[in-house]
C-alpha cells in the first residue's frame, strides 16, 4: 500500500506541475524588436510613477506588470541584460519593449537604435 500511495502522490504532483505550467506559469518568451528611450526623457515620470533614469536597468512593456523582472537577449549577438518593467510602451506594433539607455548599451544596440530581441519573464511580482 505504501508503494501505491507514493505512486499516486507522485502522479498528483506531476499533474499539479503540468497544470501550473499550462495555466499559472510564467508567460512564454516573446521575440520582436526593441528600442530605447531618448536621453531627453531623463527624469520624466514613468507610468509606474518612478522617474526615468537612463542609467538604471529598466524597460517599458505594454502588458507585463510593473516590477516584473525580464531577461532581454539581443538575438544577433547573444548579449543579455536583466531589467525591471516600470513603464508602458512601446506605442508601435513593430516593437515589443523599450529599454533604458543603460540596458540598450549592455545589449550593444545604441548605434543601431533598434534590434531583434528575445524577452523572457524571470519573476512576476506578487
Amino acid at each position: 500500500m505504501t508503494k501505491s500511495f507514493n505512486a499516486n502522490a507522485l502522479m498528483a504532483l506531476c499533474l499539479l506541475l503540468v497544470s501550473w505550467l499550462a495555466w499559472g506559469g510564467l508567460p512564454a518568451p516573446q521575440e520582436g524588436m526593441a528600442s530605447y528611450y531618448a536621453d531627453s526623457l531623463q527624469g520624466n515620470r514613468t507610468a509606474s510613477g518612478a522617474k526615468y533614469d537612463k542609467n538604471a536597468l529598466t524597460a517599458a512593456h505594454q502588458t507585463l506588470r510593473f516590477g516584473t523582472r525580464v531577461r532581454v537577449t539581443n538575438v544577433a549577438s547573444g548579449k543579455a541584460v536583466e531589467v525591471t518593467i516600470n513603464d508602458r510602451a512601446p506605442h508601435t506594433k513593430r516593437r515589443i519593449i523599450d529599454l533604458s539607455r543603460a540596458a540598450a548599451s549592455k545589449l550593444g544596440i545604441l548605434d543601431a537604435g533598434v534590434a531583434k530581441v528575445r524577452v523572457e519573464v524571470l519573476k512576476v511580482p506578487d
